[in-house]
């Protein structure tokens, strides 16, 4: 069996889109489940668009998520000479011709087969001219006037491509760059790629690159096309349904493996597994699995295993985790007294490590600002409840979480309160709002005295407002 060879092909013109990194995703699995290599190639041909930045960009966001690819990636930008050297191949075995339309004559002929109900496509007026090479002239390829192009998916089964409706397509510009289809077939072959895994919205391009690869001799190549990421109105992924490069999720607080995890689930599943992890995808996955309808990025889903991932991670991983979110506001988690209790109980308070880094800064920070709402809900214009469990806890001798339980237990059952009457007023006082863990807990992981001023400034807080 022939080493298998994938590749990732980003065009460095932004970010690293998630729809991108899902694309990378599978060639990696792909590869690795057969013990294959995993290629990445710079296609920046668009030298208008494509900027050093983004592509390091790309780069840097792949191998920080762990898709990094087994050799160096190259750039097409440096290929140029190998490019031509192909195109004056097909020209010299008679598959390509020189063309000197005019764009004004291709603009009025494309109008009159729309105006007819035909397909626009170039008409073949230059195929038999012999043109000369010159500064109006482009090179096309003899595309065959009949048959049929097979491209075998493992995705969708046969596609079945009628030469007839393929025009010769331009594979050198008239100031003598080679195009998109070219270089792509070119790079494939020269990188010794056997599987092209990449989106649906490739599928147009297959017979073209096919016809491309039999002009020049190469051998055929095995083809996947994925579902294209949809977001939840089931349009094409943009920033209108989410942010959309990998970078941003990064700085919101998911983990790598959930958002691997996530992406892996954008068109394949294994049975009832939900919560898997790079290493099992290799082994599970498979590229006939696939499904063909379009697969939809969902928030919700991303929230619940980004969660299911940070629960995974031992105490000091999810510390060394949540560490930069933690500089970012300034907190050194090493600088509170009871920390490691703090980060078990606060590590399900969000489903983000930045989400959990803004909770915890009340165990560190002055509460500056209170939830008006949740004051509204629980507490409203009497400051009983706070002044009476103020009072109970200043009593206290020893600071224990289970007195401090017991405290609030008692304080419940003398006065018939339900829990959140009595408990949610002083979560508010500790931690300006309702989300906190056990409000035994909570107490315990302040001082005794920290906790008391802080009764007495939500007290003097609703005083002020009266």
């Amino acid at each position: 069996m022939k080493k298998v060879i994938t590749r990732f092909a980003p065009s460095p013109t932004g970010t690293l889109h998630i729809g991108g990194v899902r694309t990378a995703l599978f060639n990696y699995v792909y590869a690795k489940k057969y013990s294959g290599q995993f290629l990445v190639r710079i296609e920046d041909t668009d030298r208008e668009r494509s900027t050093k930045e983004f592509e390091n960009n790309i780069l840097d966001s792949l191998n920080s998520i762990g898709l990094s690819p087994d050799e160096k990636p190259i750039n097409q930008s440096e290929r140029g000479d190998i490019y031509q050297a192909a195109a004056q191949k097909i020209l010299d075995s008679g598959q390509a011709y020189y063309c000197n339309c005019s764009i004004e004559r291709l603009d009025q002929m494309r109008s009159e087969q729309q105006a007819n109900g035909k397909k626009p496509q170039y008409d073949g007026k230059c195929r038999n001219l012999n043109l000369k090479k010159s500064a109006n002239t482009v090179l096309r390829l003899k595309t065959p006037l009949d048959g049929e192009i097979v491209v075998r998916d493992y995705v969708r089964g046969d596609i079945v491509f009628k030469n007839e409706e393929l025009d010769d397509l331009i594979i050198l510009r008239s100031d003598g760059s080679p195009t998109y289809h070219l270089c792509n077939v070119v790079d494939d072959y020269e990188q010794g790629v056997t599987t092209v895994i990449r989106g649906e919205d490739h599928i147009s391009n297959t017979p073209r690159q096919i016809h491309i690869q039999n002009a020049l001799g190469y051998p055929d190549l095995e083809y996947a096309h994925l579902p294209l990421v949809l977001g939840t109105d089931k349009k094409r992924l943009s920033k209108r349904h989410a942010a959309t490069s990998l970078e941003e999720y990064k700085d919101l607080g998911y983990l790598d493996s959930a958002i691997l995890n996530t992406l892996a689930r954008l068109g394949w599943s294994k049975g009832e597994k939900e919560v898997f992890y790079l290493e099992d995808l290799i082994k599970d996955f498979e590229i006939t699995e696939v499904q063909k309808a379009g697969a939809i990025f969902d928030l919700t889903k991303l929230d619940f295993l980004n969660s299911q991932h940070m629960a995974n991670l031992s105490h000091e991983d999810f510390i060394n985790a949540i560490n930069p979110f933690l500089s970012e506001i300034d907190i050194n988690i090493n600088g509170h007294p009871k920390k490691d209790l703090l980060i078990e109980s606060m590590r399900t308070s969000s489903n983000t490590l930045k989400g959990i880094a803004l909770n915890l800064i009340c165990y560190f920070n002055n509460v500056e600002e209170y939830d008006q709402k949740a004051i509204d809900k629980f507490i409203g214009n009497s400051d009983k409840v706070l002044i009476d469990l103020k009072n109970r806890i200043s009593e206290l001798e020893m600071w224990d979480e289970e007195l401090l339980d017991n405290i609030l237990l008692n304080y419940r059952e003398e006065h018939a309160l339900p829990i959140p009457k009595v408990n949610q007023p002083i979560r508010i006082a500790l931690t300006g709002s309702t989300n906190s863990p056990s409000l035994g807990t909570t107490l315990y992981l302040f001082e005794k005295q920290e906790a008391i001023k802080r009764l007495d400034n939500l007290i003097n807080f609703l005083h002020k407002d009266n």
